[in-house]
């Protein structure tokens, strides 16, 4: 009897779903996509209604040959590629290549990997989706169009190898604008006064001066504030109101594509790449032992809250049982799904509840066992009931005692507030909670008791602070996704590979998680921004996805889109070809230094390899010098020849290399000027990069200290505990701060420390 034949992309979901259909079924993998355009060319006949010229991809002509001799003898086969638009191209090229070996093919969609939804799916086929196949074609022809129309116009001005593309140059111009706000920006002073007061029986507290007459504080100087601290030192305090109320915090809703890559890099460090590699390798199954391979998450894939029916039914009974009916709402949670979102799939969530992450710990990396914890607990808190706090504001004037009656002109005020009921606090912290205490608004005092109204307060300090308004954060991994969902700019599905293009390519570096554009990502975006300003913005990205999805949903079709959107195209790379010279000579800069062979001023360019210094007198002078590899004099002076070191770049960083190279090859690690603050250590602190290229600095007598920070260390002493250094962090709560490693604290870094 001939066997049924199911084909799935991924050659590690095989395995999972064999289990589940038993000996008459057999699995095989198209291992991703079997087709694609050339690498080559274009690929793509404009004047043949912008048709793309599928080829086989180098390397799967076997994979397409078994797939067709398994088609030959089928009873049926059921193609059950990814359930998206991509897995819908790939369905839809698997079909073209098969239907003359059999007449039985279907179409078969499943959310999750699990034995109840395969054999479901087997039972309810469908017929692969044109209008996805469509949209998803028009994505594929956009995308090469920009890509290979106007890479190579950086190519011909700056060096080539460079890439443009339509939702990369978008993420890059992000980015770029970001920095340039946070470089135009002056940070302008103003000051805060906190009084610390005490009441007749309550302990020590601090409050905030929040109002003078009535209107909200603006201390802009020094000055203002030490002539209301000596105005308010000859007031008399006392407590003005007191009140509570109960608010209430509901749950965030399950995770999203765009939501998980968005927490996963905030509370696990993780990248947008590695979060999407992790949650694959959970939907796809992961082997528990005896019960054998297991889809552990729902298809990771998707912009949808929506929840099936009967998971809310298991969760809700799960919560019941494992924390009280206290903590279960009286109806299911239904989460608002986001304007402009397909909804093709129900959010991410665990396939089954009885798979509790501690339960199969010992089963996954520990990468897994993270990332599955972070989705079972927000989806187990989702629908659990609201957290209650009780939150209390003391109001407090300062002024002249009238009438045993403080009646004041300042107004000073303390807020704070404690959990009455966590509910779904207990499986799932939301972020702001982290870290911070839910009792002392002020953050360095508890909220004070036993305080009555009218009640005058012992003054026992005034603490006048000087603060600078900060600029915009700049991006992270986790802010530019959410910056790009946002706006609606391209598919979460995309945003890890746009981010790892971007690092790739070398138009962004990032530091402490910040991404920050290298000197070419400003170049290569003031030429596509200058040269293409109706492609390379947000709103028309946002635009062309609503178009994508108005031709699956077969509002639109391929060829109205293609021809809409080329006709400009076209006429921006005759106008930017036109003008490539004067583009190129604008990115060459003059120095104050003269050719050594032949006397013509040398000037600074862009080249295959990056920058470098070259003559002008070229052709006819061909005299160069690298410039990326060698970044500035320093003071110290080689102990082989005694010339001058310089500092340089390398695969593994920066390091110090003898001016007189090559006749001296003496090289040397880069130090930063810090003593290893190991006890009985005299090594320096040098600057290492890690194998992925991630920058390190640990002691320059490893092995024998093993000395290593992920962060910059400053020669600062810890004002708490005396420590001989500390480290610059960044958080987006602090910005900029200092942590002593040796007793934890946090501290401002001020002006004079950067």
């Amino acid at each position: 009897m001939a066997k049924n034949v199911v084909i799935v992309e991924s050659v590690a979901k095989t395995k999972t779903i064999k289990k589940f259909l038993g000996k008459d079924y057999q699995v095989l993998s198209s291992v991703g996509h079997i087709k694609d355009l050339p690498k080559r060319n274009l690929g793509i006949d404009v004047d043949d209604s912008f048709q793309p010229q599928y080829i086989t991809i180098r390397g799967k002509g076997k994979v397409l040959k078994d797939l067709k001799k398994a088609a030959e003898t089928a009873s049926e086969v059921f193609i059950a590629t990814d359930p998206d638009r991509e897995g819908e191209a790939i369905a839809w090229h698997i079909y073209e290549e098969i239907k003359s070996k059999n007449n039985h093919i279907q179409r078969i969609l499943f959310n999750e990997i699990t034995e109840k939804a395969v054999v479901d799916a087997i039972q309810h086929p469908l017929e692969i989706s044109t209008n996805k196949v469509e949209a998803q074609k028009a994505r594929r022809v956009l995308d090469r169009l920009v890509g290979y129309k106007i890479s190579p116009i950086l190519w011909q001005t700056i060096y080539r190898g460079l890439s443009a593309g339509r939702v990369q140059s978008v993420a890059l111009r992000l980015i770029v604008e970001r920095e340039r706000e946070i470089l135009a920006f002056v940070p302008k002073e103003y000051w805060s006064i906190t009084a610390e007061l005490q009441g007749e029986k309550s302990e020590p507290f601090l409050s905030s001066l929040i109002k003078i007459n009535n209107k909200k504080i603006d201390i802009k100087n020094q000055q203002q504030a030490e002539n209301i601290v000596s105005d308010l030192k000859t007031k008399k305090f006392a407590v003005k109101n007191i009140s509570k109320k109960t608010v209430t915090r509901r749950p965030a809703p399950p995770f999203t594509t765009s939501t998980l890559q968005q927490e996963a890099a905030r509370r696990l460090g993780f990248t947008s790449k590695r979060i999407m590699s992790i949650a694959q390798q959970l939907y796809e199954g992961v082997e528990l032992g005896a019960e054998g391979s297991v889809g552990l998450i729902t298809y990771m894939r998707t912009d949808s809250t929506r929840i099936a029916g009967e998971a809310v039914a298991s969760v809700r009974d799960y919560i019941a049982n494992a924390y009280g009916v206290q903590y279960l709402p009286q109806k299911p949670r239904f989460f608002k799904i986001k304007k402009g979102a397909q909804d093709a799939h129900e959010a991410i969530r665990p396939t089954s509840l009885k798979r509790e992450p501690r339960k199969i710990k010992k089963f996954l990396s520990a990468e897994q066992y993270k990332l599955y914890e972070l989705i079972w607990n927000r989806f187990v808190a989702c629908q659990m009931s609201d957290a209650k706090l009780e939150q209390t504001t003391i109001d407090i004037n300062a002024g002249d005692l009238v009438d045993q009656q403080v009646s004041g002109d300042y107004l000073f005020r303390t807020t704070g507030s404690i959990v009455v009921f966590r509910g779904f606090l207990l499986a799932y912290q939301d972020y702001q909670e982290e870290g911070g205490s839910q009792e002392g608004g002020n953050g360095a005092s508890k909220l004070p008791h036993n305080l009555r109204k009218g009640e005058l307060l012992k003054l026992l300090s005034l603490i006048p602070k000087q603060h600078f308004t900060k600029p915009p954060a700049r991006f992270s991994e986790s802010s530019l996704v959410k910056e790009l969902d946002a706006l609606g700019i391209g598919r979460p599905s995309t945003y890890a590979l746009i981010i790892s293009t971007l690092l790739m390519r070398k138009y962004i570096e990032k530091n402490a998680r910040q991404l920050l554009p290298t000197e070419l990502g400003f170049t290569v975006n003031d030429i596509l921004v200058q040269n293409f300003p109706g492609i390379f913005n947000t709103e028309f990205t946002a635009q062309m996805e609503d178009e994508l999805d108005r031709i699956e949903l077969g509002d639109k079709d391929f060829l109205t889109v293609m021809q809409d959107f080329y006709q400009p195209l076209q006429q921006a790379l005759e106008k930017t070809k036109s003008k490539k010279d004067k583009i190129r000579d604008s990115l060459i800069k003059d120095t104050e230094e003269t050719c050594p062979e032949c006397g013509k001023a040398l000037i600074e360019r862009w080249g295959r390899n990056g920058k470098f210094i070259g003559c002008s007198g070229y052709p006819e002078c061909r005299f160069t010098r690298p410039l990326e590899g060698e970044q500035g004099h320093t003071d110290k002076i080689c102990d082989k020849c005694e010339k001058p070191m310089v500092v340089k770049s390398g695969r593994y960083g920066r390091f110090l290399a003898c001016s007189g190279y090559p006749s001296c090859t003496n090289v040397k690690p880069f130090t930063i000027g810090i003593a290893c603050p190991r006890d009985n250590c005299d090594g320096e602190i040098v600057e290492r990069r890690s194998k992925r290229g991630k920058v390190f600095y640990g002691c320059s007598k490893y092995p024998d200290c093993d000395f290593a920070t992920w962060y910059l260390p400053v020669s600062l002493k810890c004002d708490n505990c005396g420590a001989s250094y500390q480290e610059k962090r960044y958080s987006k709560q602090m910005g900029n701060y200092l942590y002593c490693p040796n007793c934890k604290s946090k501290h401002e870094q001020n002006s004079k420390d950067n």
